[in-house]
């Protein structure tokens, strides 16, 4: 599979810079992991198993990452989802305790701040941002919050994703009632000691938990789940092949503040209220792509052949003029070839419609899909 884009972080972050550690930086070391910048966090990208390996461990049985980079938010006070929702086009009002919902904060242009989860905790709301971003959208957050609404940095807590079809099954040993959580909702729970807030979520299109703890405990509970026969530790380059063939989007390359929610096809993380009635930076724009389609699309594309075709390879159309370019591409294990994503022209997003790929100064066919690439194996229930 290779590293994540020139081994930087993908959610971007500068790798040049002084470099943090998570809780289980020194676990990951001791599992063996390859450490590189990522998100500004030294991070393991794959561990002796190697990346193919980790990927197909993941889908097969299940996988344990550390994304303790991840931003985690707490925010408080009386009004706190209308303040939100001023920042961002999801229905935050509307959602019940132990609900999670996906949304992107924008700017006056329409474009994607940075996306995030949502999740009603009953006395709060939590967010998880990316890591890279997290900073910045801090700063955003706090600039924009009336006075009473206040934003908390939980930065000593650890965040771990156990993922894959085998997770529930481990869940259910170490944290009985876990494993009774539908996709998108979320729960205070205590596993081997440790009180967590776990949701069924993840970004591997599999099955799966998050699971968000004081960092003083996370490699107690680390190794307490690593301890389970069937999980693996898994690191930055299978989690890379791994969204990618579920078509997730990944901030700073699929999205990014020069995009909107609807060019990147996340029109279903907007509710109909908030289509109505806006309220949210870049409103007019959102409305309007929704209303008449935007110029350009975010799509699947398979190339021909095995040779994969990386971010910023030019799209080309059937006379080969320039459409649009490569966002995210790799080789995908589980589906067996290369894949990838990209925006093009509006009226060449059609599954199907034949392109070409400029990959090192040779145009190559291909054509663009529908994703996920990898259907989905999330637990609705």
């Amino acid at each position: 599979m290779g590293n994540p884009p020139d081994q930087k972080a993908p959610d971007g972050g500068d790798p040049q810079g002084a470099l943090k550690k998570t809780p289980l930086h020194g676990l990951q070391v001791e599992l063996g992991g390859k450490m590189v910048p990522f998100a500004g966090y030294e991070m393991a990208v794959n561990f002796p198993l190697g990346i193919l390996g980790e990927h197909k461990h993941t889908r097969a049985v299940a996988g344990l990452f550390d994304v303790s980079h991840m931003g985690q938010l707490r925010l408080h006070g009386a009004g706190r989802a209308a303040a939100l929702e001023s920042l961002l086009p999801a229905d935050i009002a509307g959602l019940a305790p132990g609900a999670m919902r996906y949304s992107q904060l924008t700017n006056d242009r329409g474009g994607i701040i940075d996306d995030l989860i949502v999740t009603n905790a009953g006395d709060c709301l939590l967010l998880v941002v990316n890591g890279a971003n997290k900073a910045a959208d801090l700063a955003h957050i706090e600039a924009a919050l009336p006075a009473g609404i206040t934003v908390e940095h939980r930065s000593g807590d650890a965040l771990l994703a156990l993922q894959g079809p085998g997770a529930a099954a481990v869940m259910a040993r170490l944290a009985p009632g876990a494993e009774n959580l539908l996709f998108m909702t979320a729960m205070a729970i205590n596993i081997g000691g440790v009180d967590c807030y776990v949701s069924r979520a993840g970004y591997t299109g599999e099955d799966g938990f998050e699971i968000a703890m004081p960092g003083t405990r996370a490699e107690e509970l680390a190794r307490l789940l690593l301890a389970a026969e069937a999980v693996e530790p898994i690191g930055l380059g299978a989690r890379d092949s791994l969204r990618l063939e579920a078509g997730l989007c990944l901030h700073g390359h699929d999205i990014d503040a020069t995009t909107t929610p609807v060019e990147a096809g996340l029109n279903w993380s907007i509710q109909k209220r908030r289509r109505d009635e806006g309220g949210f930076p870049g409103d007019a724009v959102i409305q309007a792509q929704l209303r008449d389609g935007p110029a350009r699309k975010r799509v699947g594309v398979l190339p021909e052949g095995r040779a994969p075709a990386r971010e910023g390879a030019a799209i080309l159309d059937s006379a080969g003029a320039a459409i649009g370019a490569i966002t995210s591409g790799g080789f995908g294990p589980s589906f067996g070839g290369p894949l990838a994503m990209g925006y093009v022209a509006a009226p060449h997003a059609g599954q199907g419609t034949p392109l070409g790929l400029v990959v090192r100064g040779r145009t190559l066919p291909a054509q663009v899909a529908k994703m996920p690439f990898v259907p989905a194996r999330y637990h609705r229930g």
